[in-house]
């Protein structure tokens, strides 16, 4: 582990400072676009701007690696990234903030494509799943420390933009110092939708329902927040919360699924979490339509905040749960192939998810947010509990769950040593 450190601090310096001001950048929006009193309509266009960029990107951004190389590419999209915030700063307007998000996940997915695939050169069979791991961690570690910074100054100031930009700023240095040739990039396959559906309805289904979850959960949860009177220090540690548990939890989910029908795991999975968002409903307090938080902390708060944190350890291994079940019936050869047909699925429910999410908040109010999510879940274990009377349980020992970022692109994903992914090259080395 030393030694991998060693041989790759420059990679995962600038990822960690990258994800720090990732995960800064969503939330501090969230908030700003309250004290703005935009409308839910706004806000969810807006944060939906980021999934359609971070989609187009992924389709997009491997040709053009392959045309001028990764250097090239990852300075000039952690720039764009830079530049995109300060944008925000000077320009507050739902309409340019929409257009800001969009360059923003554009780029973001740029950098996580290059970075990926600097790692998959430097990994071997002995060491993917080490590399999968300290990258799982630092991904969870910088987005937990970008949501603490929400109260490194107050979201009306543009101190907090001129941070963000910073930081993605300084992210540059390690990666663009290090000494190592940049790889080859190697081109991305993909099973198409048809076939993924064929081979698994319901992580198809599954998969494309996270997407509008996760996308809702992780865009709107401070704009939930800020809009039921928290304070700053409450909202960073929700989301603090929310990323942290999400991490935790994938690690026994993980263990079970391999041990049972993982089908049976995402049911429960599932059903749980929407037990536990109707639970966070009731102790926010009030009706649907008529609901705020009080600003003292008591115990209504205090469950709340455990609620939460339960539905963040039953929701978020789901995008992992769905890939490994898919995994379950097609051969080990097609695994990576499999992910990046996954990841266009979850991609295509990311970019409806926070608009879907502000209607509902529109339509019951803040609590919106959890009936949204709740809604998604109970279609998720409906359709599994459905397809448990269509197809008997398949074992394959070839697939295993491995918990993995949730920003992590096909190239990533073949950083789990379970894919088989074919890197002799890299052993040669």
């Amino acid at each position: 582990m030393g030694k991998l450190l060693q041989n790759s601090w420059a990679l995962f310096t600038g990822y960690f400072v990258l994800m720090v001001a990732h995960g800064f950048q969503g939330n501090l929006l969230g908030v700003r676009s309250v004290i703005e009193d935009f409308n839910f309509i706004a806000v969810g266009t807006m944060m939906s701007g980021y999934f359609v960029g971070y989609f187009a990107g992924a389709n997009t951004i491997p040709k053009l690696v392959g045309k001028v190389g990764h250097i090239r590419v990852f300075a000039a999209f952690a720039s764009m990234a830079s530049l995109s915030i300060l944008i925000h700063a000077v320009f507050v307007n739902p309409v340019v903030w929409t257009f800001g998000r969009f360059i923003t996940g554009f780029s973001i997915v740029g950098v996580f494509i290059v970075m990926e695939s600097w790692l998959n050169d430097r990994a071997n069979n002995r060491t993917r799943g080490q590399l999968l791991s300290i990258y799982m961690f630092f991904s969870l570690i910088g987005l937990s420390f970008g949501t603490l910074l929400l109260n490194f100054s107050s979201p009306e100031k543009y101190e907090p933009f001129i941070l963000i930009s910073l930081l993605l700023s300084l992210s540059l240095i390690p990666i663009l110092l290090t000494k190592r040739k940049a790889p080859k990039f190697k081109k991305l396959g993909y099973i198409d939708i048809k076939g993924l559906y064929k081979t698994s309805p319901l992580g198809t289904v599954s998969m494309f329902c996270t997407g509008i979850i996760h996308s809702a959960l992780f865009s709107l949860g401070a704009v939930y927040a800020a809009s039921m009177n928290f304070t700053i220090f409450e909202i960073s540690l929700l989301v603090f919360v929310v990323t942290v548990s999400g991490g935790v939890f994938q690690w026994p989910v993980g263990y079970y699924s391999d041990k049972s029908d993982r089908r049976i795991i995402i049911i429960f999975c599932t059903f749980f979490a929407a037990l536990f968002c109707f639970l966070s409903i009731f102790a926010s307090g009030t009706s649907l339509e008529n609901m705020y938080m009080a600003t003292s902390v008591g115990v209504d708060k205090i469950m709340f905040f455990i609620y939460v944190a339960l539905y963040a350890g039953m929701a978020i291994p789901l995008f992992t749960l769905n890939l490994a079940y898919v995994n379950d019936y097609i051969p080990k050869e097609k695994f990576v192939a499999a992910g990046g047909g996954m990841q266009i699925i979850f991609g295509m429910g990311a970019m409806t998810g926070p608009i879907l999410c502000s209607l509902l908040m529109i339509k019951f109010g803040t609590n919106g947010f959890f009936v949204h999510l709740a809604i998604f879940h109970l279609i998720i274990g409906a359709f599994g509990l459905y397809r448990i009377t269509k197809r008997t349980y398949k074992d394959n020992p070839e697939s295993t769950f491995t918990p993995l970022p949730r920003n992590i692109t096909p190239l990533g994903i073949e950083l789990d040593p379970t894919t088989g992914a074919d890197i002799s090259s890299s052993d040669k080395k």
